[in-house]
């Protein structure tokens, strides 16, 4: 076989056995060493084998992404997030679908700083479901809220999703940073605009039921979700201002994670334990992943399948709108079975010589990117999300009725995408101002 065919059967390879279940960063390292040792010698590939793990965790940059896990982690364990989902009802209450509508603003507030679509996933079924069930919101709106804007997460920054893609595309961390701002504010609202619209044309899915909240009600909803924000805006705000970079911006906010906890009397030690326990295994599970990814990237240089695969594209193709579009479809057909840092990993060294050689700007790319990987988040059949949710609530919502639920926010995801794509200056215009 030649380098081309030894690269088409590694990808296949790798396909397969991460479709029987097996981790995805093992996979990876383990077709990579196998590819490079038929391509050169078992002795190169056991050299590359070695020097890779230690050049890849010594990156300055990579930094980041523990501390952004611990400044999560630490917000979720001392109760920073704690009476987002009150405080949000209280503000949209009196809103046709108000209850899921704060569902959808204090998940994406809660995914920002937890990095997590599985854990917000998993919180606000215990959280946001059982009041709107309660309140008679139909079960597959209830859900389907819940599964969609634990998404969003990954699009507003900080994102840890963000910070991989800029690592191994070469692409400005702070520059991708501001330009998931846009993106992600506008599927949050996209979101709210559709359960509007559709629980004022029936009301029966989300009957309103809120009345007027006192004075002390809204000051004591203030006093419970301040934190949280002001974290956010702190670390953000800091960053866009210049006084400490992306990679310097975890830690800050961490230690103001520490520090808003220590003033608010909720920091003990069992909280701090748990969330160094988190950090060590999310970091642990990353880093095995990205090693995997950067061994493969490797491989992939050398069969020589990324340029290959770019001329042919480049011949038959000449829009990098028509490119995108053909990545999208890949992208949701994957994302239905491939874990969000897995697929973007994985694919990272296929598609960004076409995408370079089109000149296609990788910031504008990296949110169309990231927002790709939320929707695989909640399609059927592997929507991880989706599952955490039926996990959380046992029988009580069928499985078919949180997918049905969730398609409608799959509609709005597939709106977004058209519309980022369609107008770059969405994601690219706050960059080029701030940046």
């Amino acid at each position: 076989m030649d380098r081309i065919e030894i690269g088409l059967v590694g990808i296949a390879a790798a396909l397969i056995l991460i479709a029987m279940r097996m981790q995805v960063g093992v996979v990876l390292g383990i077709v990579a060493f196998l590819g490079i040792g038929a391509l050169t010698s078992m002795d190169a590939a056991w050299g590359i084998l070695t020097a890779i793990p230690q050049k890849f965790i010594a990156q300055w940059s990579l930094s980041a992404v523990p501390m952004f896990l611990l400044m999560g982690y630490i917000a979720a364990q001392t109760g920073l997030t704690k009476g987002l989902f009150a405080s949000a009802r209280i503000f949209l209450g009196r809103v046709p679908g108000g209850l899921a509508s704060a569902t959808v603003v204090a998940s994406a507030l809660f995914a920002s700083a937890s990095g997590s679509s599985v854990a917000t996933s998993a919180a606000f079924s215990r959280i946001a479901v059982p009041e709107m069930l309660a309140s008679n919101y139909r079960p597959s709106l209830a859900t389907g809220a819940v599964a969609a804007s634990g998404t969003l997460g990954s699009l507003i920054p900080p994102s840890v999703l963000m910070i991989l893609f800029g690592i191994f595309t070469e692409t400005s961390i702070g520059a991708l940073f501001v330009g998931g701002v846009v993106p992600g504010l506008l599927s949050a609202l996209i979101y709210i605009g559709m359960i509007t619209i559709r629980a004022r044309l029936d009301p029966t899915l989300a009957p309103v039921h809120e009345h007027g909240h006192s004075r002390e009600d809204i000051w004591a909803a203030v006093r419970d979700i301040w934190p949280l924000p002001a974290l956010i805006l702190g670390v953000l705000g800091g960053m866009f201002a210049g006084i400490f970079s992306p990679t310097e911006a975890g830690a800050i906010g961490a230690g103001l994670a520490v520090l808003i906890a220590l003033f608010r009397g909720s920091l003990t030690r069992a909280s701090i334990r748990e969330a160094l326990i988190e950090t060590a295994e999310g970091t642990c599970t990353v880093f095995i992943i990205a090693i995997g990814a950067t061994m493969f990237s490797v491989f992939m240089g050398l069969t020589s399948v990324p340029m290959a695969l770019a001329d042919r594209m480049l011949g038959a193709v000449d829009s990098p709108i028509a490119v995108i579009g053909m990545i999208a479809v890949l992208f949701v057909v994957l994302g239905m079975f491939i874990e969000g840092i897995s697929l973007m990993l994985l694919t990272i060294p296929i598609i960004q010589p076409v995408l370079q050689g089109m000149g296609v700007d990788m910031v504008w790319f990296g949110i169309i990117m990231i927002k790709l990987l939320e929707i695989g988040l909640i399609t059927p059949p592997v929507g991880m999300n989706v599952y955490v949710i039926r996990s959380a609530l046992g029988s009580s919502v069928s499985l078919s009725e949180i997918f049905r639920g969730a398609f409608w926010f799959i509609g709005m995801d597939v709106l977004t995408l058209v519309l980022l794509i369609a107008f770059p200056a969405i994601t690219l215009f706050l960059p080029s101002v701030m940046l």
